[in-house]
């Protein structure tokens, strides 16, 4: 009776903080759907907008606890969107060239960190959001990464910024390859290879044609696929400079992404429950975010200046250039 007396009080407290985040997601859903703009970006604005109501006693918890652990039931949850039986089309050579142009990019990002005087932290959030899935990405990362004072308003930067350039891309992407002369396959390949976020990328390649959109597709949701492999690289990374492998634990939240994953590629998941499961998972991201944004104080935002902004857009650039030239010498596969 106690624990359950404790659960109640819990939930109370919770409460109001969590009915402040869903709202917001809510709002930025219908904004989305209604003005065809990033959802992920509606979240963080109004979320910011209500930045006064994250010290407050009456929703302060439950906006702290949507931030994080509502996050990581999102991030689990994507695993039901992967299946590694609609990679196999790509190929031995595609899959080679997508990993190593995910692996390339985040190894630039620590170089361009340093160049410009940011963090390891900061470095593996924006190259890891650009090399894999954008938002999701920095979202999974930044719940694997030790954090700092820093943390929050670098996850909130990163998130912007690649929704940002997402959907510049998108609109710019398509008319850039048609003045190339890139053919259907080659572009799908290129936009699925170097747009950040999913929605941008279907919207990209389609608009191209069908062909396009359905190489794109499937060359993102192998980016996709690898964020649970480059998750488990990090945890073990970071565990093994702070206390050795003795004491690595991965987070239950990665396994329980890889764990439906599995389950997803294997059909063990029936297809409405998958679909249920990526709509709840959509939903507990948006809300996430719509936390992280309330948490936000813009003014710490603009005070992280110009060297961010340079970090990530020359990942995006060195991203584009290489995946040009594996499409440009045959490695791609298109």
């Amino acid at each position: 009776m106690a624990s359950l007396s404790q659960l109640r009080i819990s939930a109370k407290s919770l409460f109001p903080g969590l009915l402040l985040a869903v709202t917001i997601a809510a709002a930025a859903k219908f904004l989305s759907e209604h003005y065809g703009a990033p959802v992920m970006l509606f979240a963080l604005l109004i979320g910011m907008a209500f930045n006064f109501m994250a010290d407050q006693e009456a929703t302060g918890e439950g906006v702290v606890f949507a931030s994080k652990t509502v996050l990581r039931l999102g991030i689990v949850l994507l695993g039901a969107r992967i299946t590694l039986g609609d990679i196999a089309g790509i190929g031995a050579s595609g899959l080679l060239t997508v990993a190593g142009l995910m692996a390339a990019t985040i190894g630039f990002g620590f170089l361009c960190a340093r160049v410009f005087s940011r963090g390891w932290r900061f470095a593996i959030l924006t190259g890891g959001s650009v090399a894999i899935c954008g938002a999701s990405a920095a979202l999974a990362l930044a719940a694997v990464i030790p954090a700092n004072d820093k943390t929050e308003r670098n996850v909130l930067f990163t998130v912007v910024a690649v929704t940002t350039l997402s959907t510049i891309a998108m609109i710019i992407y398509p008319v850039l390859f048609g003045f190339a002369g890139l053919s259907d396959a080659q572009s799908g390949f290129l936009i699925g290879a170097t747009v950040h976020d999913v929605a941008q990328v279907v919207g990209a390649g389609y608009s191209i044609s069908t062909e396009a959109g359905d190489t794109a597709t499937i060359v993102k949701l192998l980016r996709v696929t690898l964020l649970p492999v480059v998750l488990i690289i990090v945890a073990l990374s970071v565990a093994r400079k702070e206390s050795g492998f003795s004491h690595v634990r991965l987070p239950l939240f990665v396994v329980g992404f890889g764990v439906l994953t599995l389950a997803n590629s294997t059909g063990l998941i029936p297809g409405p429950a998958a679909t249920l499961l990526v709509d709840a998972s959509s939903w507990f991201l948006v809300t996430a975010i719509a936390a992280l944004g309330v948490r936000t104080n813009m003014k710490a935002m603009l005070d992280l200046g110009w060297r961010h902004v340079a970090v990530i857009v020359a990942e995006t650039v060195f991203l584009l250039t290489l995946a040009w030239a594996a499409v440009s010498i045959g490695l791609a596969g298109v």
